[in-house]
């Protein structure tokens, strides 16, 4: 084998290495540890013990909150806990913490944020895309669906927080 040949094969094998590393790199960047999801119909307030809620509105710590989303603003979001109050003539319905209580958080949206969801990726959530077993949404969606989704009404939804951003959405479906 001719040396120029030798060099361009090994020339390649070397940016071949390159690239699968850094694509490896990436996807250990992105990546995220598999937190334990609370009880979806949970009936109380999940604590965040080293949240301090008098230094103002900031990032929950990592983990998978049960709550919603309140508020989008320049790629972040303001969320709060909620929980799931038993009805008397339904099966209940969930609920955000009492009017002036200040549980809530406020976290930057992931660039590559997944967001499940349980109604649809269109903006009318006509389309029901929930797993029958879990009750949770089962259709990947864009980040820009899950701006405007949760721009307009709250939706009930498990929150992954890793390292100060939202990384994951999941719907939760009511019916």
């Amino acid at each position: 084998m001719n040396t120029s040949l030798r060099a361009l094969l090994a020339g390649g094998a070397a940016a071949a290495v390159m690239l699968t590393s850094g694509v490896a790199a990436h996807a250990a960047a992105t990546a995220y540890p598999d937190y334990k999801a609370p009880k979806t119909f949970g009936t109380s307030f999940q604590p965040d013990p080293e949240h301090d809620f008098t230094k103002g509105i900031h990032s929950r710590h990592n983990g998978i909150l049960r709550g919603w989303i309140t508020d989008v603003r320049g790629g972040a979001a303001e969320y709060e806990p909620i929980k799931w109050k038993k009805g008397t003539h339904t099966e209940g319905r969930f609920v955000g913490p009492p009017e002036g209580d200040a549980m809530a958080y406020a976290s930057p949206i992931a660039k590559d944020v997944l967001f499940l969801s349980a109604y649809g990726c269109k903006s009318s959530m006509g389309d029901l895309t929930v797993s029958r077993k879990t009750g949770l949404g089962g259709k990947k969606c864009s980040r820009a669906t899950l701006i405007k989704r949760y721009g307009r009404t709250p939706v009930p939804a498990l929150i992954t927080v890793h390292k100060g951003r939202i990384v994951k959405v999941q719907e939760i479906f009511t019916p």
